[in-house]
């Protein structure tokens, strides 16, 4: 059910993080906030780097979030501050067009691509002003979706000091585009869960359009997520870009391989509709049209029968001009096989057999591999730690979130959490001292937290 996101009344003294919020804000704006406003972070349990292709996905949110204290006023201008000292403060003009550098992804052009998508969304040509302090619980650059928590509290804000209403799904939807601002041409999991997410509930997100549906993870089992320590900034660096280039471009030879149109076919899912074909079937395609030889530009532009020009200009992002090879085979693979495994995970927490977390398990492992050796999206220490969690006990284990750092989720029976946890303690973070620094926020269990809301005070 399409519905707009919730709002709470809350005494602020019966919650600590918000009273503390609340306490900076008064501190440096001299007024208290009017409304406080949340976004959750997310895990997703299968289903990577498949949204942009049209593909479902499973991610739940996690108790971890962005939570911005809001004041407005008719200043003319947004003031934006974090409570983070290494996060700088930023100040920009509600009646000037809102600039994005792409070049330097810092916190607040993620925050103010929320605003711009709420404003073009309506046509505001002068938003209210806005004082906002913003706290974030979940550890930036670690796949859990940081960036995108940021994006959709900037939205939700946005849209609640200008006196509009959005539904959670238009909401999801607006902030899956305006994200692309920054550079990140993600496909609308991650803002889509931050609104649909429900407590106690795993989703099923599917895309064209949007809807999310309930699934019931398995009794006797946990999820533990850890983070392998090494930072990875979507925006900053061109890996995830090159990945969805490398699906376009597949596309495109899977569809004139085929004789379909494929001037207008951008997604591998739309390559599966056009031929009514089953995952299975694409499988056999890939390995039938693609080979497993990275492609050049010129076989590409060749195959296709376009022009270097049209090459750059339609398939390549601005961050990605400077690729040479591709591999589409490979990438092709893992979004038809990542694709069906999502499927099947669903259908075993819907039909509940007795070995359902076995099952579950071994689909989760087959994820990660294909992640680390068909999209190669892994990282040394991330397979490292994987490799960990399934010898500390987990029955299944794998990246989550873009990859190349960041984030493992594991799912543990749960008479075996504390061992577990305990273990992985001591072979992945304590010999480090970096990452011993840095366990106490890396390495926790996580239950499907809610989605974005605002708060109000009693």
């Amino acid at each position: 059910m399409d519905t707009n996101p919730p709002k709470f009344k809350t005494a602020t003294t019966a919650n600590e993080r918000l009273q503390n919020l609340k306490n900076t804000f008064e501190t440096k704006y001299g007024k208290s906030p009017l409304f406080f406003a949340c976004a959750p972070g997310r895990v997703n349990l299968i289903g990577e780097h498949i949204d942009y292709c049209g593909y479902s996905v499973l991610p739940m949110a996690i108790e971890q979030n962005i939570l911005a204290a809001v004041s407005v006023n008719n200043s003319g201008t947004i003031q934006l501050a974090n409570t983070k000292p290494q996060y700088n403060d930023f100040t920009v003009s509600c009646s000037e067009d809102i600039a994005i550098d792409r070049d330097n992804p810092q916190w607040y052009y993620y925050f103010l691509c929320g605003v711009k998508g709420i404003q073009e969304k309506f046509g505001i040509a002068q938003l209210s002003g806005m004082l906002c302090v913003v706290d974030g619980t979940i550890p930036p650059s670690s796949g859990l979706s940081s960036s995108s928590a940021l994006v959709c509290c900037a939205g939700l804000v946005t849209m609640e000091a200008n006196h509009k209403s959005l539904s959670k799904v238009a909401l999801a939807e607006i902030c899956a585009k305006c994200e692309h601002y920054i550079g990140t041409e993600g496909g609308g999991m991650d803002q889509s869960i931050s609104f649909l997410a429900e407590r106690g509930t795993a989703k099923l997100i599917e895309f064209q359009p949007l809807r999310a549906t309930d699934v019931k993870l398995p009794d006797g089992a946990v999820f533990v997520i850890s983070n392998c320590c090494v930072e990875m900034n979507k925006a900053a660096s061109s890996h995830f870009n090159i990945r969805v280039v490398e699906c376009r471009i597949a596309t495109k030879m899977l569809a004139q391989a085929r004789s379909l149109n494929s001037g207008r076919l951008l997604k591998l899912a739309q390559v599966q509709t056009e031929l009514k074909a089953s995952l299975e079937e694409m499988l056999a395609l890939v390995d039938e049209v693609l080979h497993p030889e990275s492609y050049s530009r010129e076989e590409i532009c060749k195959a296709l029968g376009i022009t270097s020009e049209q090459f750059s200009t339609e398939l390549l992002s601005a961050n990605t001009q400077h690729v040479t090879h591709f591999k589409l085979h490979q990438r092709a693979k893992h979004v038809y096989s990542e694709a069906a495994r999502v499927l099947r995970f669903k259908s075993v927490c819907d039909s509940e057999p007795a070995e359902s977390i076995q099952l579950l398990g071994d689909l989760m492992n087959q994820s990660h591999a294909s992640c680390r050796d068909l999209y190669e999206c892994s990282c040394p220490e991330l397979d490292q730690l994987v490799n960990i969690c399934l010898k500390s006990g987990a029955v299944g284990s794998r990246l989550t979130g873009a990859g190349w750092g960041g984030c493992a989720v594991s799912m543990v029976p749960s008479e075996k959490v504390e061992s577990f946890l305990q273990a992985v303690r001591e072979a992945y973070y304590l010999p480090d001292s970096r990452r011993a620094a840095m366990e106490k926020q890396s390495l926790f269990v996580s239950k499907p937290g809610g989605g974005a809301a605002i708060f109000l005070e009693e």
